[in-house]
């Protein structure tokens, strides 16, 4: 009898850790799952914003690339998304806004791209009015001007990427810690979707 007692432990004692390990595994997934279901969605909404204004109404680039302030309505948009109350993101995890002029296969044409930044409120005022509503972003690179975007005959295809780092946050990044290192607890989560430009009236 004692020893169909311990037999009962041993066997509890090698299944109860890969059981566990599974579990957390689950766990860890589906948070990652909705922090990608997030991003897609962000992505989305910049891309719908994107095609919605088109060139903002600017008919020339005299004086600046986006005098209608396009690409900054993009970036307000996905922020919005990945800022939301429901949303389990750190804005400082997103490494990458990318703003492209797509080609056939939905990639980015060329060098056709504007690259936003993570910089904590540092970035431009979106908001006409007396407050300063500042984005968390700021424009590092820039190879696609808003104004000279494509309406008219084939409409250009505006993707928008957004590039974000997971950390995992159940136990499991301890031990993923411990036999793969630091690195090996991150997962890098992108999501882009591409919409034809409205065609100009």
């Amino acid at each position: 009898m004692l020893f169909r007692s311990g037999q009962g432990v041993l066997e509890l004692s090698i299944i109860l850790p890969v059981v566990l390990l599974l579990l957390t595994g689950m766990v860890e997934f589906g948070l990652a799952y909705n922090d990608l279901l997030t991003v897609g969605y962000a992505t989305r909404e910049g891309s719908r914003a994107g095609a919605a204004l088109a060139t903002g109404g600017a008919t020339s680039c005299t004086g600046s690339s986006d005098p209608a302030g396009v690409d900054k309505a993009i970036v307000a948009s996905v922020e919005r998304i990945l800022a939301s109350p429901g949303s389990g993101l750190t804005l400082a995890d997103v490494s990458a806004i990318r703003i492209y002029r797509a080609g056939a296969d939905g990639k980015p044409a060329g060098s056709e791209i504007n690259v936003w930044g993570y910089t904590a409120a540092g970035g431009p005022d979106v908001d006409p009015g007396p407050g300063a509503t500042r984005l968390s972003f700021v424009e590092q690179a820039h190879g696609w001007d808003a104004c000279a975007r494509r309406t008219t005959g084939t409409p250009d295809s505006i993707g928008v990427q957004v590039v974000y780092t997971y950390r995992l946050t159940t136990p499991l990044a301890a031990i993923i810690d411990i036999v793969g290192g630091s690195q090996a607890s991150t997962i890098t989560l992108r999501d882009q979707t591409v919409m034809a430009l409205n065609p100009a009236a």
